[in-house]
């Protein structure tokens, strides 16, 4: 499977000329909450339905947007979105022991659900850099696709990735939502202080296992919170 990508597939990548699967991930610094990865499989039908929509990436745009935006995508695109819950999360990491290696686990997870569901065949994955392509690779070679996968720092800019970017922000601040309600306590996205402030409050009223389920323990904010990463 070659990497290497023309420039002038790239640019009909950019203008939604040709179909693609970008891939996105959102919460990796964020203290709290899962980690999401999205994939939104997006054609030049569905690129021409959403195109007036002014889709951004996910960090540029309010809350309340990416909510609204989400809801708008899943309408007109197939798409995959893996959820890694703070308990998994910990598994996954003492597991693995490495950031790189459980993104590309669930970068390679959400492209294979997309590629389950397509009938139609696909001419490019785009994905945000984070590691070696060799581990997303991995996940297209054993159904035989024939397709280039390139990652870019800030694919962003191509609307595929825009798309699974959106997805992934709008699952991650439901799962906040839904894990604040659980544990009692309102979640704080980012990892600063006032991040810190309300892990001291849950780990003194629930403990190592209150903060194991609602936070990334590997983040030095629990050393600040516990004397010990965990």
């Amino acid at each position: 499977m070659a990497t290497e990508v023309s420039p002038e597939i790239l640019e009909k990548a950019r203008f939604g000329a040709l179909p693609v699967i970008g891939i996105d991930e959102t919460g990796k610094g964020d203290y709290f909450g899962p980690l999401v990865i999205a994939a939104c499989f997006l054609n030049p039908a569905a690129f021409a339905a959403l195109s007036h929509l002014d889709i951004k990436e996910s960090k540029k745009i309010s809350d309340g947007r990416a909510k609204s935006l989400a809801a708008e995508i899943k309408k007109h695109s197939p798409h995959s979105i893996v959820k890694i819950n703070p308990s998994k999360y910990n598994e996954l990491y003492e597991k693995f022991g490495n950031l790189n290696k459980l993104l590309a686990w669930g970068h390679s997870r959400a492209l294979e659900n997309v590629l389950a569901e397509l009938k139609e065949p696909v001419e490019l994955v785009i994905s945000d850099k984070f590691a070696k392509e060799w581990r997303l690779e991995k996940a297209l070679l054993p159904g035989g696709r024939e397709m280039k996968l390139v990652q870019f720092p800030k694919a962003e800019e191509y609307p595929a990735v825009a798309c699974a970017s959106v997805l992934a922000r709008a699952a991650f601040l439901y799962a906040l939502e839904d894990l604040s309600k659980e544990i009692g306590w309102k979640l704080h996205k980012g990892a600063g202080e006032p991040t810190d402030a309300i892990a001291r409050g849950i780990y003194k009223e629930k403990g190592e296992a209150g903060l194991r389920s609602v936070a990334k323990l590997h983040f030095k904010n629990t050393q600040k919170v516990i004397g010990r990463l965990v």
